[in-house]
């Protein structure tokens, strides 16, 4: 079969690709090709399984300009793959349209369909054939080709294995039209017959046509393609990276070992190397060398020298902060020996996958590192971004299959809320429901990785073909799995805000004369600043990256840690499977409570493996610890092991000796089957969810660096905060964070603001002109040139005469309050813009020949409620600038203040409070549970826990002040409210007064 389509022939195909092999070996095929329409997604792991499973896999593309099938291309071997990625990622790149005859390829065969040409004569080039479906053989005798048999194949389409495959199909094909399933051309789908005969009936019907048979078989006996496979080769590990980084392996051997030595005088000045240091660095090295590891330091290396040398700040995380070979080179930040960390959960000769380094830019610097990286490599057409694979889901599939069925939008909007099947349906919601089940989880379309890039030694398109996306940089049409697979290493080149606030508070300290020798890099400091210490113990870390969270927060007043190490460990326990595991619970226990009462209970072995974690295995490599010292594992086998428990490995086979090993070791030591299988019990329910403890540090660190512009300049942090999009929270309690750190918050201004926000003096605040709802970028981009070309604006119509602008959009600036320095009212604001431009035919990109003329106009009386800012901001930015609890319609009853929460534990109270944000989680038996976080009228924490029954009874109704009644518990001293009742309080409408005047409050 020379014509096979997966799955990834997109909206097309039905079939998997390891479905197609087996189907073909049930069917009696020896060969088969697959040649997915305008896609290479499935051809390596194809030929992979294909070769696993003993089919001789051939590969091909089926080229098709929209639903005419054009021809079809064979690579006859690697080289012509290559070709034909080429030529398809031509089409693919410059959106052209694909021809009716190939250009030349020389290790291709190019077989065009008869039905294109039934009734006309061309001329084929000697690698050229017409290819002709199973019945369309009876049409031959009757066609200008029948007696050029010689220069015919088979070319029957393998898309469907049965009618409901055919039936998904034509659903697939109207999805990709997104028309009406009645109003689709039949020519968009394929024939009912599209289907794998038997190879013995194929023969049988081609017994009258022995040339066509002859020259199928000549191609798929000539076609040789393979690769080479991770999981196939006895040795392990596959590198097809890019080879050297220098000139040779042997010169990157000796650049990477020279690096290591000027890391040392960095890391360790004055010879303060710790002991084993030498020994552990040899170790890592001869590692390394052995597997042909260099290049990917080295290129690691290169791209981080650069972004040192541009002033970009990044974070090194992942299982790579396990190296010293990364700290040294400062990929990383952490010390591995201080942290006790193993290199072999990093690299180690039973480790298939390849190293990892995820490293973390600001979100403005990644795009810039990225063109390095293609400037530098791409020539050779040897970078490209790695794809990930959007699948249709159940929900998204309901919504486009009733589109499909011409359901009305109100139906579609009920079928996807209700997430049920109904009771009695009608014969469209039971074709929606059927095939919306079998569809569930099929790819849909290419996307790009987070962050993904491969650099390899061959060119790309020996892989793949590839795309051009939005961002600019090619695209292969494969995802890292399948990458891995290959021996293709990724290199993560990822973003975060995180690192954007930081680089912009310090640039900011430089810039206002603070702190110029200021190295936020020098972490070690940090960790013991009194002012760091009590942020921590505190939980007052809002917007210091991740350990801002409502979850973190409280874990950190119950752990009451204020040490770097202690937040590290709690950037692990605080993962959902550590919790579930108990082991939280065990961890804080004993850390609060450090006596030797927790050695009663564990193990001797365990006490002294996990020492510093009080016996509970908090990280991922307490797994390795676990397994190495106590099961006597090898350091290798422990990390599959690992890798195996949480699912990450390929071969079942592999991870069962290694557990087999696990428990006849533990039998050969002398431990009791009891305790061998309670180990093993918590070893696997923990360790497919905790962090390494290296990506922990990693994160620790960053948090430091956030937590020490918090401590010591917090209107500088707070700024690059808000101008990097916050974090965790809405930019409202952003804003709020702000006030109760001592800053005046001003409204956007015409003659302080940028489109960022910006800070004036000591403490004030302007807010930018990014928080005005549809504000053109254009009219601030023209309001800022104006302002710097003639000075600040004098009143509204110096502010119009310089800068041309729409009355739509000069509304805009106005009832933001952006004309406040004029001490006009909005309202007297509005009527002058409207005397200047109200009745003006200029546009904006005009300019006034003569001056406008501002005459004084006499105006009628302008009332003015007291909250019309208020509510202009709630439209403008979204939310209010004054606190929400001015705007309640009732007065508030007796409540409770937050701060005084903890003094009633056992008690029952009623508190109103702002809502902050809602985490959703399901309890055991799926029933909806969630936790609330909140702020009272004095800005303070408040924190709930809604079980199942008062979910159902007081759900949360969206943004506003809620009353609130519980009983409060706590735990390991951490106070919160178990609340069994809970509604929203009603705001004012706009221009009604409150029914008492309330307090003015900050928030």
């Amino acid at each position: 079969m020379l014509n096979s389509h997966s799955q990834f022939s997109l909206r097309y195909g039905t079939i998997k690709a390891a479905e197609l092999i087996d189907m073909a070996l049930e069917k009696g095929y020896t060969a088969l090709a697959l040649t997915d329409i305008n896609n290479t997604s499935a051809c390596l792991n194809f030929v992979r399984l294909a070769e696993q499973k003993g089919l001789k896999p051939l590969l091909g593309i089926d080229f098709r300009e929209g639903d005419r099938q054009q021809f079809v291309g064979i690579a006859k071997d690697n080289q012509g793959f290559q070709e034909l990625n080429g030529y398809l990622s031509d089409f693919l790149h410059h959106k052209k349209a694909i021809p009716e005859r190939a250009k030349k390829m020389e290790r291709v065969y190019v077989i065009y369909p008869f039905r294109n040409y039934r009734h006309q004569f061309i001329r084929l080039k000697r690698n050229e054939f017409i290819g002709i479906r199973l019945d369309e053989l009876s049409q031959l005798p009757f066609s200008p080709w029948r007696s050029h048999q010689h220069r015919f194949v088979l070319l029957h389409p393998v898309s469907f294995r049965h009618k409901r495959d055919y039936n998904i199909h034509r659903l697939l094909r109207a999805v990709e039209h997104n028309s009406l399933l009645s109003k689709m051309p039949t020519t968009a789908f394929g024939s009912k017959d599209d289907y794998m005969r038997n190879a013995a009936e194929v023969e049988k019907l081609l017994e009258d046509y022995p040339e066509i048979y002859q020259n199928t078989q000549k191609i798929l006996e000539e076609c040789q393609i393979s690769f080479t496979y991770k999981n196939l080769q006895k040795s392990g590990a596959v590198n097809h990276n890019r080879r050297h980084f220098g000139e040779s392996r042997q010169t990157d051997q000796a650049l990477l070992r020279a690096l290591c030595e000027e890391g040392l005088n960095y890391r360790y000045p004055n010879n303060s190397a710790p002991e084993g240091l030498e020994e552990r660095l040899n170790k890592e090295l001869k590692l390394i060398e052995e597997q042909g590891f260099e290049s990917y330091f080295l290129i690691n290396w290169d791209m981080l020298r650069f972004a040192r040398e541009r002033g970009f700040f990044y974070v090194g995380r992942g299982s790579g902060a396990n190296s010293m070979v990364a700290y040294l080179l400062r990929i990383t930040d952490v010390d591995p020996i201080k942290l006790d960390l193993y290199f072999e959960r990093f690299i180690n000769p039973y480790r298939e996958n390849p190293p990892d380094f995820d490293i973390d830019f600001s979100w403005r610097d990644r795009d810039e590192v990225t063109d390095y990286l293609f400037e530098k490599y791409g020539e050779q057409n040897q970078i490209a971004l790695l794809a990930t694979y959007n699948t249709f889901s159940y929900r998204s599939l309901v919504r486009e299959l009733g589109k499909v069925f011409g359901l009305p939008k109100h139906e579609m909007d009920k079928l996807v809320a209700e997430r049920k099947v109904e009771e009695n349906p009608d014969d469209y919601l039971r074709l929606i429901y059927k095939y919306a089940a079998h569809m569930d989880g099929m790819p849909n379309h290419l996307s790009v990785h987070a962050g993904g890039i491969i650099i390899s030694e061959k060119p790309v398109h020996y892989y793949s073909a590839t795309e051009i996306p939005p961002k600019g940089y090619p695209i292969v049409q494969f995802d890292m799995v399948h990458a891995e697979d290959a021996g293709l290493y990724k290199f993560d080149v990822l973003s975060q805000r995180g690192l954007g606030k930081i680089r912009d508070s310090v640039e900011l300290l430089k810039l206002r004369g603070k702190e110029q020798a200021l190295d936020i890099h020098h972490t070690s400091p940090f960790f013991e600043d009194p002012k760091i210490k009590q942020l921590l113990k505190n939980g007052d870390a809002m917007g210091c990256f991740y350990v801002e969270s409502p979850a973190m927060r409280m874990l950190l007043k119950k752990m009451k840690t204020d040490s770097y190490l202690g937040l590290v460990a709690a950037s692990s326990i605080i993962r959902p499977g550590v919790a579930k595991s108990g082991m939280m619970r065990a961890y804080l226990s004993r850390s609060l409570d450090p006596g030797d009462e927790w050695r009663k209970t564990t193990p001797k072995v365990m006490q002294e493996i996990l020492e510093e974690t009080y016996g509970v295995m908090v990280y991922q490599e307490d797994v390795i610890k676990v397994a190495h010292y106590f099961a006597g594992l090898s350091l290798g086998e422990a990390d599959m092991l690992r890798r195996g428990m949480s699912g990450k490995f390929r071969s079942r086979e592999e991870f069962a000796k290694v557990q087999q090993k696990f428990f006849d070791n533990c039998k050969e030591k002398g431990y009791s089957d009891e305790l061998t299988s309670e180990i093993w019990r918590q070893t696997e329910s923990f360790a497919g969810y905790a962090f390494s403890k290296g990506h922990s540090a990693s994160y620790a660190v960053e948090s430091y660096q956030s937590l020490y512009l918090k401590a010591h300049h917090p209107m500088e942090f707070i700024l690059g905060v808000l101008n990097n999009g916050g974090g965790f929270y809405s930019l409202e309690m952003y804003i709020h964070e702000a006030r109760m750190l001592g800053a005046e918050i001003e409204t956007p201004c015409v003659n302080r603001s940028g489109m960022l926000s910006v800070l004036y003096g000591e403490n004030t605040i302007y807010l930018g002109f990014y928080l005005i709802k549809d504000l053109e970028e254009r009219v601030v981009s023209r309001l800022l040139k104006a302002r710097q070309a003639g000075g600040e604006f004098e009143d509204l119509a110096d502010f119009v005469e310089r800068c041309p602008i729409s009355i739509e959009q000069l509304s805009l600036l106005i009832r933001s309050g952006a004309f406040r320095f004029s001490g006009k009212s909005k309202q007297k604001l509005l009527w002058e813009a409207y005397h200047l431009l109200g009745h003006s035919k200029r546009s904006e990109g005009s300019g006034n020949l003569f001056k406008l003329q501002n005459r004084a106009q006499k105006l009628p009386k302008l009332d003015q409620f007291h909250l019309e800012d208020a509510f202009d901001q709630m439209e403008l930015f979204g939310f209010s600038l004054c606190s929400p609890f001015d705007l309640l319609k009732e007065p508030m009853p007796t409540q409770t203040k937050a701060r005084d929460i903890g003094e009633n534990v056992g008690k029952t109270l009623q508190i109103v409070g702002y809502l902050v944000t809602v985490k959703n989680t399901r309890t055991s038996n799926g029933k909806l549970m969630q936790f609330g976080t909140f702020v009272d009228k004095d800005g303070d924490w408040i924190d709930t826990v809604h079980f199942p029954p008062v979910v159902e009874r007081n759900p949360f109704r969206g943004k506003g002040c809620y009353f609130i009644r519980g009983k409060v518990m706590e735990e390991f001293g951490y106070a919160s409210i178990e609340v069994d009742r809970m509604f929203r309080l009603d705001y004012l409408n706009r221009g009604e007064q409150p029914k008492v005047s309330l307090e003015k409050i900050r928030l």
